[in-house]
């Protein structure tokens, strides 16, 4: 079981900051979540291609999200504003944007390979709240007004995985429970060694 992660209760701001990086204000605000984690994961890189759209569906909950762009690196430097990625010796990373309820709802989510399960768990530690200010993620893929707006980030296995929700009002009393279910399930799928065919998602 992967722990939900947790968020901070301020309100977020009315508009998002320049789409330029590194970013200079926080928009989005969360507490990253500490998780324990197996002990093997597969070594295959990196590449935004291993994930599609999402859909995912458990105990009735049902989500989907359209993805709308991929990005592969072969270092962490592009993400990486601050150097707290390469001080805890970050390999690779992908960014991938997803569209959900007709626009709606917009989430960047961005995974990060480290050698170690201890060097992700030390990033995560790092970035707990300041994820916006440390990750240069693509804010032109996220709303630049927005009701609901918030970061969730956690260490899984050797990865980090950074989520970025924004919705506007009408997409806002179903935003926390996407976000909470797409950070949730993307750590699962490498808690399981990042297996293709998973019950939960397709």
């Amino acid at each position: 079981p992967v722990a939900q992660p947790s968020t901070s209760p301020s309100a977020p701001p009315t508009s998002a900051p320049p789409t330029s990086a590194p970013p200079t204000s926080a928009p989005p605000s969360a507490t990253p979540s500490d998780t324990p984690e197996p002990s093997s994961s597969s070594a295959a890189p990196l590449d935004h291609s291993e994930f599609g759209d999402w859909n995912f569906s458990l105990k009735g909950e049902k989500y989907a999200a359209r993805k709308v762009g991929g990005w592969t690196y072969d270092s962490c430097d592009p993400v990486d504003a601050e150097g707290v990625m390469a001080d805890n010796h970050c390999e690779s990373a992908v960014q991938l944007a997803y569209s959900a309820y007709g626009g709606n709802l917009k989430a960047v989510q961005i995974i990060l390979a480290f050698p170690s399960s201890s060097d992700a768990r030390n990033a995560a530690k790092r970035l707990k709240n300041t994820a916006d200010k440390n990750v240069a993620w693509r804010r032109s893929s996220a709303h630049r007004s927005y009701s609901y707006g918030k970061i969730y980030t956690g260490a899984y296995v050797k990865h980090l995985i950074i989520t970025i929700v924004t919705a506007n009002s009408s997409a806002k009393p179903k935003a926390e429970k996407f976000h909470t279910a797409l950070q949730t399930d993307r750590g699962v799928y490498f808690f399981m060694g990042r297996q293709s065919e998973r019950p939960v998602t397709s």
